[in-house]
Protein backbone atom coordinates (compact mmCIF):
# COMPACT_ATOMS: atom_id res chain seq x y z
CA UNK A 1 0.00 0.00 0.00
CA UNK A 2 2.83 2.41 0.88
CA UNK A 3 4.58 1.62 -2.42
CA UNK A 4 1.37 2.32 -4.35
CA UNK A 5 0.92 5.60 -2.46
CA UNK A 6 4.48 6.69 -3.29
CA UNK A 7 3.96 5.72 -6.94
CA UNK A 8 0.75 7.73 -7.13
CA UNK A 9 2.55 10.67 -5.51
CA UNK A 10 5.31 10.52 -8.16
CA UNK A 11 2.76 10.41 -10.97
CA UNK A 12 0.90 13.36 -9.48
CA UNK A 13 4.14 15.32 -9.20
CA UNK A 14 5.01 14.63 -12.82
CA UNK A 15 1.49 15.58 -13.86
CA UNK A 16 1.83 18.89 -12.01
CA UNK A 17 5.15 19.55 -13.70
CA UNK A 18 3.67 18.78 -17.09
CA UNK A 19 0.83 21.20 -16.50
CA UNK A 20 3.23 23.92 -15.35
CA UNK A 21 5.00 24.50 -18.63
CA UNK A 22 4.82 23.39 -22.24
CA UNK A 23 8.62 23.50 -22.56
CA UNK A 24 10.26 20.09 -22.81
CA UNK A 25 11.64 18.80 -19.52
CA UNK A 26 15.31 17.71 -19.92
CA UNK A 27 16.42 14.20 -19.16
CA UNK A 28 19.02 15.43 -16.68
CA UNK A 29 19.20 18.54 -14.52
CA UNK A 30 22.25 20.70 -15.19
CA UNK A 31 23.09 23.78 -13.15
CA UNK A 32 23.84 26.91 -15.21
CA UNK A 33 25.66 30.14 -14.45
CA UNK A 34 24.54 33.73 -14.62
CA UNK A 35 21.47 35.39 -13.13
CA UNK A 36 17.96 33.96 -13.26
CA UNK A 37 15.12 35.93 -14.83
CA UNK A 38 11.50 35.63 -13.69
CA UNK A 39 8.79 36.33 -16.24
CA UNK A 40 5.77 35.48 -14.08
CA UNK A 41 4.48 33.09 -11.42
CA UNK A 42 1.46 30.85 -11.77
CA UNK A 43 -0.32 28.12 -9.89
CA UNK A 44 1.29 24.75 -10.46
CA UNK A 45 -1.98 23.04 -11.26
CA UNK A 46 -3.79 25.62 -13.36
CA UNK A 47 -3.02 28.30 -15.93
CA UNK A 48 -3.49 31.40 -13.79
CA UNK A 49 -0.81 34.03 -13.17
CA UNK A 50 -0.56 35.14 -9.53
CA UNK A 51 1.36 37.59 -7.36
CA UNK A 52 0.51 35.93 -4.06
CA UNK A 53 -0.09 32.47 -2.61
CA UNK A 54 -0.81 30.83 0.72
CA UNK A 55 1.70 28.96 2.86
CA UNK A 56 2.39 25.40 1.65
CA UNK A 57 0.74 26.12 -1.70
CA UNK A 58 2.65 24.78 -4.72
CA UNK A 59 3.52 27.35 -7.38
CA UNK A 60 5.40 27.46 -10.67
CA UNK A 61 8.04 30.13 -11.33
CA UNK A 62 8.41 30.74 -15.07
CA UNK A 63 11.37 32.52 -16.67
CA UNK A 64 14.85 32.02 -18.06
CA UNK A 65 18.07 30.50 -16.74
CA UNK A 66 16.24 29.22 -13.66
CA UNK A 67 18.70 26.32 -13.32
CA UNK A 68 21.15 28.92 -12.01
CA UNK A 69 19.07 29.11 -8.80
CA UNK A 70 20.78 27.33 -5.90
CA UNK A 71 18.54 28.53 -3.05
CA UNK A 72 15.18 30.24 -2.86
CA UNK A 73 13.58 32.21 -0.02
CA UNK A 74 10.09 33.59 0.43
CA UNK A 75 10.64 36.62 2.65
CA UNK A 76 13.28 35.18 5.02
CA UNK A 77 12.01 31.58 4.96
CA UNK A 78 13.85 28.98 2.86
CA UNK A 79 11.91 26.78 0.46
CA UNK A 80 12.83 23.22 -0.46
CA UNK A 81 14.20 22.95 -4.00
CA UNK A 82 14.03 19.64 -5.82
CA UNK A 83 16.12 19.55 -9.00
CA UNK A 84 13.68 16.98 -10.40
CA UNK A 85 11.19 19.86 -10.65
CA UNK A 86 13.56 22.46 -12.10
CA UNK A 87 14.21 23.30 -15.74
CA UNK A 88 15.88 26.22 -17.41
CA UNK A 89 12.47 27.84 -17.77
CA UNK A 90 10.44 26.61 -14.78
CA UNK A 91 10.70 25.82 -11.08
CA UNK A 92 7.97 24.04 -9.17
CA UNK A 93 8.23 24.81 -5.45
CA UNK A 94 6.02 24.86 -2.36
CA UNK A 95 5.70 28.09 -0.40
CA UNK A 96 7.30 27.58 3.06
CA UNK A 97 4.91 26.73 5.87
CA UNK A 98 6.60 28.90 8.52
CA UNK A 99 5.73 32.50 9.21
CA UNK A 100 8.47 34.98 8.28
CA UNK A 101 10.45 36.85 10.91
CA UNK A 102 11.13 39.64 8.44
CA UNK A 103 8.49 40.13 5.78
CA UNK A 104 9.56 42.04 2.66
CA UNK A 105 6.99 40.44 0.30
CA UNK A 106 9.66 39.22 -2.09
CA UNK A 107 11.07 35.96 -3.43
CA UNK A 108 14.86 35.78 -3.12
CA UNK A 109 16.46 33.68 -5.88
CA UNK A 110 20.05 32.95 -4.84
CA UNK A 111 22.75 31.61 -7.15
CA UNK A 112 25.71 29.48 -6.14
CA UNK A 113 27.99 32.57 -6.04
CA UNK A 114 25.43 34.23 -3.66
CA UNK A 115 24.07 36.66 -6.20
CA UNK A 116 20.41 37.48 -5.44
CA UNK A 117 17.52 38.31 -7.73
CA UNK A 118 14.38 39.67 -6.06
CA UNK A 119 10.84 39.26 -7.32
CA UNK A 120 7.74 40.82 -5.76
CA UNK A 121 5.47 38.16 -4.30
CA UNK A 122 3.19 38.10 -1.27
CA UNK A 123 2.94 35.06 1.01
CA UNK A 124 -0.49 34.83 2.57
CA UNK A 125 -0.94 33.16 5.94
CA UNK A 126 -3.59 30.43 6.12
CA UNK A 127 -7.23 31.30 6.53
CA UNK A 128 -7.75 32.78 10.02
CA UNK A 129 -9.25 30.82 12.89
CA UNK A 130 -11.19 32.21 15.86
CA UNK A 131 -10.82 30.23 19.07
CA UNK A 132 -12.06 32.43 21.90
CA UNK A 133 -13.47 35.72 23.08
CA UNK A 134 -12.09 36.89 26.42
CA UNK A 135 -15.60 37.66 27.72
CA UNK A 136 -18.45 36.23 25.68
CA UNK A 137 -20.95 38.23 27.72
CA UNK A 138 -19.23 41.62 27.50
CA UNK A 139 -21.53 44.59 27.06
CA UNK A 140 -21.29 47.01 24.10
CA UNK A 141 -18.59 49.56 24.83
CA UNK A 142 -16.35 47.08 26.66
CA UNK A 143 -12.98 46.02 25.27
CA UNK A 144 -12.52 42.31 24.62
CA UNK A 145 -9.73 40.17 23.19
CA UNK A 146 -10.36 37.91 20.20
CA UNK A 147 -7.93 34.96 20.17
CA UNK A 148 -7.11 32.44 17.47
CA UNK A 149 -4.50 31.89 14.79
CA UNK A 150 -3.43 33.72 11.64
CA UNK A 151 -5.25 36.84 12.76
CA UNK A 152 -2.96 39.20 10.86
CA UNK A 153 -3.85 42.86 10.42
CA UNK A 154 -5.19 44.58 8.52
CA UNK A 155 -8.39 42.71 9.16
CA UNK A 156 -12.02 43.31 10.00
CA UNK A 157 -14.13 41.82 12.77
CA UNK A 158 -17.92 41.77 12.75
CA UNK A 159 -20.36 41.20 15.59
CA UNK A 160 -23.90 40.11 14.66
CA UNK A 161 -26.14 43.06 13.84
CA UNK A 162 -23.25 45.52 13.29
CA UNK A 163 -20.92 46.67 10.54
CA UNK A 164 -17.38 45.27 10.22
CA UNK A 165 -14.74 46.99 12.36
CA UNK A 166 -11.27 47.69 10.96
CA UNK A 167 -8.39 46.31 13.04
CA UNK A 168 -4.93 47.67 12.25
CA UNK A 169 -2.92 46.07 15.07
CA UNK A 170 -2.74 42.36 15.90
CA UNK A 171 -0.19 39.88 17.20
CA UNK A 172 -1.45 37.26 14.79
CA UNK A 173 -2.75 35.25 17.73
CA UNK A 174 -5.06 37.92 19.17
CA UNK A 175 -6.35 41.45 18.91
CA UNK A 176 -8.43 43.79 21.05
CA UNK A 177 -11.71 45.34 19.96
CA UNK A 178 -14.47 47.39 21.57
CA UNK A 179 -17.82 45.60 21.37
CA UNK A 180 -19.89 47.88 19.11
CA UNK A 181 -23.24 49.37 20.00
CA UNK A 182 -26.11 47.23 18.77
CA UNK A 183 -24.17 43.96 18.88
CA UNK A 184 -26.59 41.02 18.94
CA UNK A 185 -26.15 37.45 20.19
CA UNK A 186 -24.49 35.21 17.64
CA UNK A 187 -21.24 34.20 16.01
CA UNK A 188 -18.53 36.71 15.17
CA UNK A 189 -16.59 36.87 11.90
CA UNK A 190 -13.02 37.85 11.03
CA UNK A 191 -11.92 38.71 7.49
CA UNK A 192 -8.23 38.85 6.48
CA UNK A 193 -6.48 38.87 3.12
CA UNK A 194 -6.44 35.06 3.34
CA UNK A 195 -10.15 34.53 3.88
CA UNK A 196 -13.10 34.58 6.25
CA UNK A 197 -13.42 32.88 9.64
CA UNK A 198 -16.51 32.43 11.78
CA UNK A 199 -16.45 31.50 15.45
CA UNK A 200 -17.95 28.30 16.81
CA UNK A 201 -18.80 30.09 20.05
CA UNK A 202 -21.52 32.72 20.19
CA UNK A 203 -21.39 36.20 21.63
CA UNK A 204 -23.85 36.40 24.57
CA UNK A 205 -24.59 32.71 24.15
CA UNK A 206 -27.71 31.57 25.99
CA UNK A 207 -27.84 28.08 24.48
CA UNK A 208 -27.73 25.30 27.03
CA UNK A 209 -28.03 27.79 29.88
CA UNK A 210 -28.00 25.86 33.16
CA UNK A 211 -27.71 28.68 35.71
CA UNK A 212 -28.00 32.42 35.15
CA UNK A 213 -28.99 33.12 38.79
CA UNK A 214 -31.67 35.56 37.62
CA UNK A 215 -34.72 34.09 35.99
CA UNK A 216 -36.92 31.02 36.00
CA UNK A 217 -36.92 28.32 34.81
CA UNK A 218 -33.16 28.19 35.39
CA UNK A 219 -32.43 26.63 38.79
CA UNK A 220 -30.04 27.67 41.54
CA UNK A 221 -28.77 26.14 44.81
CA UNK A 222 -30.14 22.70 45.57
CA UNK A 223 -28.05 20.66 47.97
CA UNK A 224 -26.66 20.89 51.47
CA UNK A 225 -25.38 24.46 51.13
CA UNK A 226 -27.19 27.60 50.03
CA UNK A 227 -24.30 29.51 48.54
CA UNK A 228 -24.43 33.29 48.20
CA UNK A 229 -26.31 34.60 45.15
CA UNK A 230 -25.97 38.38 44.94
CA UNK A 231 -25.37 41.40 42.76
CA UNK A 232 -23.18 44.47 43.14
CA UNK A 233 -21.37 47.08 41.06
CA UNK A 234 -19.16 44.44 39.46
CA UNK A 235 -22.10 42.36 38.20
CA UNK A 236 -21.92 41.05 34.67
CA UNK A 237 -25.65 40.61 34.14
CA UNK A 238 -27.86 40.71 37.23
CA UNK A 239 -27.12 38.18 39.96
CA UNK A 240 -24.06 35.97 40.23
CA UNK A 241 -22.79 33.13 42.41
CA UNK A 242 -20.07 34.01 44.92
CA UNK A 243 -17.62 31.51 46.39
CA UNK A 244 -15.50 32.73 49.29
CA UNK A 245 -15.74 35.94 51.29
CA UNK A 246 -13.44 38.59 52.74
CA UNK A 247 -11.50 37.07 55.63
CA UNK A 248 -12.41 33.46 54.76
CA UNK A 249 -9.24 31.46 54.24
CA UNK A 250 -8.54 28.56 51.92
CA UNK A 251 -5.74 26.31 53.17
CA UNK A 252 -2.57 25.77 51.14
CA UNK A 253 -3.73 22.25 50.29
CA UNK A 254 -7.22 23.43 49.38
CA UNK A 255 -8.64 22.12 52.65
CA UNK A 256 -12.31 21.19 53.03
CA UNK A 257 -14.52 24.27 53.41
CA UNK A 258 -17.74 23.39 51.61
CA UNK A 259 -19.69 25.98 53.57
CA UNK A 260 -17.90 28.76 51.70
CA UNK A 261 -16.45 27.20 48.58
CA UNK A 262 -19.05 24.83 47.16
CA UNK A 263 -22.13 25.17 44.98
CA UNK A 264 -24.45 22.20 44.61
CA UNK A 265 -27.25 21.43 42.26
CA UNK A 266 -28.65 17.96 42.90
CA UNK A 267 -31.88 17.12 41.07
CA UNK A 268 -34.82 15.45 42.72
CA UNK A 269 -37.28 16.22 45.48
CA UNK A 270 -37.26 14.92 49.04
CA UNK A 271 -40.20 12.63 48.41
CA UNK A 272 -40.33 9.00 47.46
CA UNK A 273 -40.53 8.18 44.60
CA UNK A 274 -38.44 11.06 43.28
CA UNK A 275 -40.53 13.22 40.94
CA UNK A 276 -38.12 15.99 39.89
CA UNK A 277 -41.07 18.38 39.91
CA UNK A 278 -39.30 21.26 41.65
CA UNK A 279 -35.67 20.40 40.85
CA UNK A 280 -35.34 18.99 37.33
CA UNK A 281 -32.35 17.09 36.06
CA UNK A 282 -30.00 19.41 34.18
CA UNK A 283 -30.55 17.34 31.06
CA UNK A 284 -33.82 19.29 30.82
CA UNK A 285 -31.90 22.50 30.09
CA UNK A 286 -29.28 21.28 27.63
CA UNK A 287 -28.95 18.49 25.09
CA UNK A 288 -25.96 16.35 26.11
CA UNK A 289 -26.31 13.75 23.36
CA UNK A 290 -23.07 15.05 21.79
CA UNK A 291 -21.37 15.80 25.09
CA UNK A 292 -17.87 14.93 23.82
CA UNK A 293 -18.12 17.92 21.45
CA UNK A 294 -19.30 20.25 24.22
CA UNK A 295 -17.87 22.23 27.12
CA UNK A 296 -18.99 23.68 30.41
CA UNK A 297 -18.66 27.45 30.09
CA UNK A 298 -19.13 30.27 32.57
CA UNK A 299 -17.99 33.82 33.20
CA UNK A 300 -15.77 34.42 36.21
CA UNK A 301 -14.40 37.43 38.09
CA UNK A 302 -11.67 37.18 40.73
CA UNK A 303 -10.74 40.55 42.29
CA UNK A 304 -7.06 41.46 42.21
CA UNK A 305 -7.34 42.12 45.97
CA UNK A 306 -8.46 38.51 46.60
CA UNK A 307 -6.40 36.25 44.31
CA UNK A 308 -6.75 32.48 44.15
CA UNK A 309 -3.63 30.53 45.21
CA UNK A 310 -4.63 27.01 46.27
CA UNK A 311 -7.08 24.18 45.64
CA UNK A 312 -8.69 23.04 42.42
CA UNK A 313 -12.11 24.14 41.29
CA UNK A 314 -13.66 20.70 41.03
CA UNK A 315 -16.40 20.73 38.42
CA UNK A 316 -18.30 17.56 39.26
CA UNK A 317 -20.96 15.83 37.19
CA UNK A 318 -22.91 12.64 37.83
CA UNK A 319 -26.08 10.83 36.93
CA UNK A 320 -28.90 10.13 39.37
CA UNK A 321 -27.25 6.85 40.39
CA UNK A 322 -24.47 8.93 42.01
CA UNK A 323 -26.28 11.94 43.46
CA UNK A 324 -29.77 13.37 43.80
CA UNK A 325 -31.54 15.55 46.29
CA UNK A 326 -34.00 12.78 47.02
CA UNK A 327 -34.02 9.94 49.49
CA UNK A 328 -31.25 7.37 49.22
CA UNK A 329 -32.01 4.37 46.99
CA UNK A 330 -35.38 5.76 45.93
CA UNK A 331 -36.82 4.81 42.56
CA UNK A 332 -37.49 7.84 40.41
CA UNK A 333 -40.34 8.35 37.94
CA UNK A 334 -38.30 6.73 35.18
CA UNK A 335 -37.51 3.66 37.23
CA UNK A 336 -33.93 4.70 38.01
CA UNK A 337 -32.42 3.96 41.39
CA UNK A 338 -31.15 7.21 42.88
CA UNK A 339 -28.22 7.73 45.21
CA UNK A 340 -29.81 10.38 47.39
CA UNK A 341 -27.97 13.17 49.18
CA UNK A 342 -24.70 11.63 50.30
CA UNK A 343 -20.96 11.85 49.92
CA UNK A 344 -20.62 9.06 47.37
CA UNK A 345 -19.92 11.56 44.62
CA UNK A 346 -16.95 12.75 46.70
CA UNK A 347 -15.71 9.55 48.29
CA UNK A 348 -17.01 6.85 45.97
CA UNK A 349 -17.90 4.63 48.94
CA UNK A 350 -17.93 1.43 46.92
CA UNK A 351 -18.96 3.15 43.67
CA UNK A 352 -16.83 4.98 41.13
CA UNK A 353 -16.27 8.54 42.30
CA UNK A 354 -18.22 11.07 40.26
CA UNK A 355 -16.10 12.33 37.32
CA UNK A 356 -14.82 15.87 37.39
CA UNK A 357 -12.57 18.41 35.74
CA UNK A 358 -9.94 20.13 37.91
CA UNK A 359 -9.62 23.80 37.03
CA UNK A 360 -6.63 25.47 38.71
CA UNK A 361 -5.36 28.46 36.69
CA UNK A 362 -3.26 29.72 39.61
CA UNK A 363 -0.89 26.75 39.35
CA UNK A 364 1.30 28.15 36.56
CA UNK A 365 2.35 31.29 38.46
CA UNK A 366 1.24 30.57 42.04
CA UNK A 367 -1.53 33.18 41.98
CA UNK A 368 -4.46 34.03 39.73
CA UNK A 369 -6.99 36.82 39.42
CA UNK A 370 -8.88 38.27 36.48
CA UNK A 371 -7.82 41.85 37.03
CA UNK A 372 -11.27 42.82 38.28
CA UNK A 373 -12.76 41.87 34.90
CA UNK A 374 -15.14 39.13 33.85
CA UNK A 375 -13.58 36.44 31.69
CA UNK A 376 -15.05 33.40 29.97
CA UNK A 377 -13.87 29.99 31.22
CA UNK A 378 -14.16 26.99 28.89
CA UNK A 379 -13.76 23.45 30.25
CA UNK A 380 -14.32 20.69 27.64
CA UNK A 381 -16.42 17.81 28.91
CA UNK A 382 -13.76 15.42 27.62
CA UNK A 383 -11.55 16.71 30.47
CA UNK A 384 -13.98 15.43 33.14
CA UNK A 385 -11.76 12.41 33.80
CA UNK A 386 -10.39 12.91 37.34
CA UNK A 387 -10.98 11.93 40.93
CA UNK A 388 -10.74 14.58 43.63
CA UNK A 389 -7.00 14.01 44.13
CA UNK A 390 -6.11 14.22 40.44
CA UNK A 391 -5.97 10.47 39.82
CA UNK A 392 -7.78 8.88 36.86
CA UNK A 393 -11.52 8.36 37.22
CA UNK A 394 -13.23 5.11 36.18
CA UNK A 395 -16.82 6.32 35.79
CA UNK A 396 -18.17 5.80 32.27
CA UNK A 397 -19.61 9.11 31.11
CA UNK A 398 -22.69 9.14 28.89
CA UNK A 399 -25.46 11.57 27.99
CA UNK A 400 -27.25 10.86 31.30
CA UNK A 401 -24.20 11.74 33.39
CA UNK A 402 -25.01 15.45 33.41
CA UNK A 403 -28.11 15.55 35.61
CA UNK A 404 -26.26 17.28 38.45
CA UNK A 405 -23.45 19.80 38.90
CA UNK A 406 -21.30 20.49 41.94
CA UNK A 407 -18.61 23.16 42.05
CA UNK A 408 -16.21 22.75 44.97
CA UNK A 409 -12.87 24.52 45.42
CA UNK A 410 -10.97 21.83 47.28
CA UNK A 411 -7.92 19.55 47.05
CA UNK A 412 -7.12 18.55 43.46
CA UNK A 413 -3.85 16.91 44.39
CA UNK A 414 -1.89 20.18 44.40
CA UNK A 415 -0.42 22.40 47.11
CA UNK A 416 -0.42 26.17 46.91
CA UNK A 417 -0.46 29.06 49.33
CA UNK A 418 -3.05 29.95 51.94
CA UNK A 419 -5.32 32.60 50.48
CA UNK A 420 -8.66 34.39 50.79
CA UNK A 421 -10.06 34.11 47.26
CA UNK A 422 -13.34 35.55 46.11
CA UNK A 423 -14.66 33.84 42.98
CA UNK A 424 -17.71 35.27 41.20
CA UNK A 425 -19.43 33.07 38.61
CA UNK A 426 -22.30 33.72 36.20
CA UNK A 427 -24.03 32.21 33.15
CA UNK A 428 -23.07 28.55 33.60
CA UNK A 429 -23.92 26.79 30.36
CA UNK A 430 -23.29 23.64 28.30
CA UNK A 431 -22.48 24.52 24.69
CA UNK A 432 -20.88 23.05 21.56
CA UNK A 433 -17.18 23.72 20.98
CA UNK A 434 -16.82 21.61 17.82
Amino acid sequence: MKAITRYIGILMGLAVLASCTAIDYPDRYKETKGLPEVSYIRYADRDLIINQASMEETICIVGNNLTSVHDIYFNDQPAVLNTSYMTEHAIIVAVPKNLPTVQDDKIHLVTRDSSVVLYDFIVLPPVPKINALSNEWAKPGETVTVSGSYLFAPLTVQFPGTDPIDITSSTGDSFDVVVPAGAQPGKIKVQTASGLAQSIFMYQDSRGMLFNFDTDPHPTNHGWHAQVIETDGTALDGNFLRLGAPGVKLDADGGWNDGNFSFEYWPGDWDDPVSYADSPRLTKFADFSKWSNMALKFEMLIPSANPWKSGAMQLIIGGVELVTGGAADAIDIDGNKTAGANNKFISGDGLPMAPRALYRPWEATGSYDTGDKWVTVTVPYTSFVYNSDGTANSYEVNAQSFTSLTIFVWSGGVTGTECEPIIKIDNIRAVPIK
